[in-house]
């Protein structure tokens, strides 16, 4: 009986992970999508729907890359944005934001 206890809380432990990575792919996955929008806008679109950004880099192809930090239930979310000398998005990377 214990053994057949145990593989049934090891069997739930295992389902509630699988649970919880496919809630994560998907938020991963919308993240992506509402950020591909701005691939091909201009600078100027991203900053009305971001703001202004919080860190500007600029990479050695004179390309800049605009930096967003957020924070959800103490989760630092950072989106970065780079866009090229004619100020259009050419690329975009997101960690932790869901």
């Amino acid at each position: 009986m214990k053994k057949f206890l145990k593989f049934f809380v090891i069997l739930i432990l295992i389902s509630g992970c699988k649970t919880v990575n496919k809630k994560v792919d998907e938020a991963s996955s919308k993240e992506s999508e509402k950020l591909s929008k701005f691939l091909k806008k201009t600078e100027s679109d991203l900053k009305i729907e971001f703001g202004k950004p919080d860190l500007i880099e600029v990479t050695s192809k004179k390309n800049k890359v605009l930096v967003y930090y957020d924070s959800k239930f103490k989760i630092k979310c950072e989106r970065r944005f780079e866009v090229n000398p004619n100020n259009v998005v050419v690329g975009f990377n997101s960690k932790n934001c869901f």
